[in-house]
């Protein structure tokens, strides 16, 4: 049996191997990866490296073994990922794994804006086919945020069309440790769980703003524009229309309080507070 990460080259699938090694043995643990190379790390600290590639469902058939306990980490490509995921969960169940545990969406079926289609279809995938399973419904990772604050500094805004809604964001560490807590604890604690997992503050954008500007000493803004506009910024900036237009309502969504839901389960289950959003921005920002 053996503890299994998908997507573990991924950013937050290397999260998830790294706090896994702090509390089990390298030998646990197998990693599947598209390229053998891009793992080389991974296999290094003795990791076993599982190849395959959710979009050849015939290179999933020696990814898992009976008992595995795996982590099904979603796939990046919006628009491709029910196909993805029905591969992976089709191989899990003729592997006969002990529980597969799938990082979905904060709200699950009540999540209403476009991004959680997909996250919902794959939980609905799951309870069909039968496997043991666990729901991390994750939040918004702060660095969704944080990544761009280069391009905040240069603008001296934060621009969005969201309003005063609120995000109870935490740090992909912060999710990569819940997901390595469901994986290494008694297992019969989590089987048929479903853990709505966010941060334990909920931020504004005129709040984030605020904090950058505090902590970077420049004058930062929150810029609430008509979602159109957002629309037009983000395009205008190089973003492919299709995605922008998922920014947006993810925008719309926030305004309407979708990700700013706090439950506690991810605190609970990494044993600790999630990291604020202040220290996220502190660790972000530009040294020079």
């Amino acid at each position: 049996m053996s503890i299994v990460v998908t997507g573990a080259t991924g950013q937050l699938g290397r999260l998830v191997v790294d706090a896994l090694l702090a509390t089990v043995p390298a030998a646990s643990v197998a990693a599947v990866v598209r390229s053998k190379e891009k793992a080389a790390d991974l296999a290094e600290r003795g990791i076993e490296l599982r190849i395959a590639d959710y979009d050849r469902p015939e290179s999933l058939a020696d990814a898992f073994a009976a008992g595995d306990r795996v982590l099904l980490v979603s796939g990046s490509e919006v628009g491709r990922r029910i196909a993805q995921h029905r591969a992976v969960i089709d191989a899990a169940r003729a592997a006969g794994v002990a529980q597969l545990a799938y990082t979905g969406i904060l709200g699950g079926d009540g999540a209403d804006f476009d991004l959680a289609a997909e996250h919902k279809e794959t939980e609905r995938l799951i309870l069909a086919s039968g496997l043991p399973h666990t729901f991390l419904r994750n939040g918004w990772y702060s660095e969704n945020y944080t990544a761009q604050l280069a391009q905040v500094l240069a603008h001296g805004a934060v621009v969005a069309s969201a309003g005063e809604g609120r995000i109870a964001s935490a740090t992909r560490a912060d999710y990569a440790a819940a997901a390595a807590a469901v994986l290494t604890g008694p297992i019969e604690e989590h089987l048929g769980a479903t853990y709505e997992l966010s941060g334990d503050t909920a931020w504004s954008f005129a709040e984030y703003a605020a904090e950058v500007a505090a902590r970077s000493g420049r004058e930062v803004t929150y810029r609430n524009v008509p979602a159109a506009t957002h629309l037009e910024i983000l395009t205008g900036a190089g973003v492919p229309r299709g995605f922008a237009e998922i920014l947006v309502d993810v925008d719309r969504a926030v305004e309407q309080g979708a990700l700013a839901l706090r439950t506690g389960d991810l605190a609970r289950l990494i044993g600790r507070p999630t990291t604020p959003i202040a220290a996220s921005i502190g660790e972000a920002l530009p040294t020079s």
